[in-house]
């Protein structure tokens, strides 16, 4: 199927079959729009036949036939009243899709100029900590008119990639559909987010419908700017450069560490901040678990190249990584920060405090400079860093009072994890609901964060902190001591947390993390 979104919410393709209704609901369409007559070809499915058939999977269907003397102007009053009446996204389809882009067209023409949609609770972002935050307002409120603003049709495990580069799950083990993990109640707008209008509760969508709101609440993530290093993007997957901050790279990443025999592996880190800060360690201690296990690290030179100045910005668990890095005879470069990439010739060059360093490698594993998503940073709801500035504690910006954010990007000074939005989600959603019955914010976030440091396949540094780096460990430390690898720990990493994503936080699901009532 060619399907050509022309509306937002409303997109067109020709003629489909039973057997691709799966794919379209996986898609994310709940209506389809029948605009071809039935018996016009003998191999044509029934309208009644579709119907039947999309039934299990929710699908809403509609006959408005254009052919045989009906006109596409005869239909348009008809398919308009369709798009207000059906659920959102919807597909039309007729034999190649040109008469229901007409019809569409000539319904769009004599339609009155369209009222902007409005939610009590509009949520932009629809990775974990939107759809977390959705499923926590909706568990405690049902039926509250709410939406989440997502333009992609699949969602990320994102702390997967690591284990993904690892050789440890498979990628597919990572994905889902996004219709398939919204929660029951939310609606889908599928589009992306190109303006916020603070004063005027109103939200800019990039097909150009504009939807307003009671509570906002904005988790768009950060920005990966591969950019920023000269010649990176133009190598990445090739020349054994990878990173596993990328879907489709974490199995080059592992294809690169199984073909390896000898020579130099490079493993960066930029400046802070960034999402999952132990996620550049971890690539490499697997790498070397496995060159290790092979019998093959002592014919590898392994290098650390980190921005930063410390191994890690917690103390406590830095012992226990300096083992590792001894064990796998890593060299150390702290400040020392990549600027540019020549996959071709296979160098790296960093920038350090002496001066500009070329590396020679076989392989490259990079993490990317990262920033503010790039529409909130040009938005009233930025703070100068590009951030979405909210208070530390309660989440709410400090400018806008029913505005809220959380997760990758926003200015707080929490470690950027998963952990951390699975913290953060029931607070926004309490204080959130508190803010829609005008009352002030009733719950406080901590700062916690979680990095599990893959120190080998089969152990974990179970790091755990909340705001100043204060250790706060979930578990008692008799049954996992965070501070020194853990077998335990790697069973919660590989076996426990997957499941505990997919079906607990996003379905609302707060175990271990109910929200604390502000002091």
């Amino acid at each position: 199927m060619e399907i050509r979104q022309i509306a937002p919410g409303l997109s067109v393709c020709g003629q489909i079959a039973p057997g691709d209704l799966e794919a379209l609901a996986a898609l994310g369409f709940r209506a389809i729009v029948c605009n071809r007559p039935d018996g016009e070809e003998a191999d044509q499915p029934s309208f009644a036949t579709l119907a039947d058939a999309a039934g299990a999977y929710g699908i809403a269907m509609r006959y408005l036939p254009v052919g045989g003397g009906v006109t596409a102007e005869d239909q348009a009053a008809d398919f308009a009243a369709a798009l207000r009446e059906l659920p959102a996204p919807v597909l039309a389809y007729c034999r190649t899709g040109n008469r229901s882009e007409q019809v569409a067209r000539a319904a769009f023409a004599r339609a009155p100029a369209a009222k902007a949609p409005h939610y009590k609770v509009l949520i932009v972002g629809g990775g974990s900590a939107g759809i977390a935050t959705a499923a926590s307002i909706l568990k405690r409120r049902r039926g509250l008119s709410l939406a989440i603003v997502e333009p992609r049709e699949d969602h990320f495990y994102q702390p997967g990639w690591t284990m993904v580069g690892g050789g440890v799950f498979q990628q597919r083990d990572t994905v889902r559909k996004t219709a398939a993990v919204l929660p029951r109640g939310a609606d889908w707008i599928r589009d992306a987010v190109s303006g916020f209008d603070p004063d005027a509760n109103a939200v800019q969508l990039a097909g150009g419908m504009r939807v307003t709101y009671d509570i906002l609440i904005v988790a768009m993530g950060n920005r990966l700017a591969w950019e920023k290093i000269a010649g990176l993007e133009e190598t990445l997957g090739r020349n054994g450069v990878t990173s596993n901050y990328r879907f489709d790279l974490a199995p080059y990443t592992w294809q690169l560490v199984q073909r390896m025999q000898r020579g130099r592996a490079l493993f960066t880190q930029p400046p802070m901040p960034i999402k999952c800060a132990g996620a550049p360690q971890k690539a490499m201690y697997l790498s070397c678990s496995e060159w290790e296990k092979q019998g093959l690290l002592g014919n590898i030179e392994v290098e650390f190249h980190n921005a930063g100045g410390v191994l890690f910005g917690v103390p406590e668990y830095v012992p226990a990584l300096m083992e590792t890095v001894q064990r796998y005879g890593i060299g150390l470069n702290f400040e020392s920060n990549l600027v540019a990439v020549d996959g071709p010739n296979r160098t790296a060059t960093f920038r350090t405090p002496d001066g500009e360093v070329t590396r020679g490698f076989d392989m490259l594993h990079v993490v990317p400079p990262q920033e503010g998503n790039s529409v909130v940073a040009a938005s009233p709801l930025a703070d100068a860093n590009g951030y979405a500035e909210v208070d530390a504690a309660t989440l709410r910006h400090v400018r806008f009072a029913n505005v809220f954010a959380l997760g990758d990007g926003c200015n707080t000074g929490n470690a950027k994890t998963a952990a951390a939005a699975r913290k953060q989600a029931p607070v926004v959603a309490v204080n959130a609901l508190a803010a829609l019955g005008g009352r002030d914010p009733v719950a406080a976030y901590d700062g916690y964060g979680s990095c599990p440091l893959t120190v080998d396949r089969g152990h974990i540094v179970l790091a755990e902190f909340t705001y100043g780096g204060k250790v706060s460990p979930t578990l008692p430390t008799w049954l996992i001591d965070g501070t020194r690898p853990s077998r335990l720990a790697w069973h919660l990493k590989a076996d426990a947390l997957p499941p505990i994503y997919w079906h607990g936080m996003l379905k609302g699901r707060e175990w271990l993390v109910p929200p604390v009532p502000l002091q």
